[in-house]
Formats: structure tokens, sequence, C-alpha cells
């Protein structure tokens, strides 16, 4: 938190969704792909994803937070947004990294949807059996 014009990156993923995070000392302003966090994620639960690791470190409207976001859907973006955020606070203050990684912010969540296998209507399912 030198000057207020030097940024930390940091990068989150999850499922498809990418997350470019830049965050800056500031009043705790927050932009999503240009537009304000209430614009783009509309819903709270996806506004508290976006937060918590603020939340969890109590660095709540100290920074400003700027992120591109790409891919996957809307709460897929949001955890990915989180896992950037909680990476940058990291790379500002080492001391955080112990409150973040036992709230699970520092893990990427690998999980990610299952391929179609022949044979199948789905990744499992199957095609209905009929005896006659």
């Amino acid at each position: 938190m030198e000057a207020t014009k030097t940024y930390t990156w940091g990068l989150g993923r999850r499922k498809t969704s990418t997350a470019r995070v830049r965050v800056r000392g500031g009043s705790g302003k927050f932009e999503v792909n240009d537009k304000p966090l209430e614009q783009y994620f509309v819903n709270k639960r996806e506004q508290n994803a976006f937060t918590l690791p603020l939340k969890t470190a109590g660095l709540e409207g100290k920074f400003d937070i700027f992120v591109n976001v790409s891919g996957g859907g809307i709460a897929s973006q949001a955890e990915a947004a989180s896992l950037g955020i909680a990476r940058a606070l990291c790379k500002i203050n080492l001391e955080l990294e112990p409150k973040l990684k036992e709230q699970n912010l520092l893990t990427r969540d690998g999980r990610r949807k299952e391929r179609k296998k022949y044979g199948r209507k789905g990744a499992r399912r199957g095609f209905q059996f009929s005896k006659r």
C-alpha cells in the first residue's frame, strides 16, 4: 500500500472462468468489466463471494478493486474473482495468508464438468432400457 497508483495483480480461475484482478489502495471501489459490482453481480450471493477475501482479512473499504472476467457463468466468475482478490492480497501482505487459507480462499476449485461418454446420453446417464 505504498502509492495509490501502483497495482497488485492477482489471477483467479474457476471452471472455464478467468478473472484478472488489479488491487490498489483506495476507498473501497469495485469495478467488474468496467461496471460497478452491484450492476455486474446482481445477486447478493455473488456479491458476497466477491467480497469474502476482504471481509476475512478485515480490509473492507481500504482497497479499490478492478476485475476483468471472462468465460463461464456468473457464479463461476464471482468465485474466480474471489480467488484473484485473495492472491493479490497475499502479495500485498504475506501475514494475511494463514487467515485466507483457513477459509479456503487460496485454493483453486478444480471441479469441472465431466465429459460425455460414447454410448451414453450424458456423462453417466445411459439410454432408457426397454425390455419389449
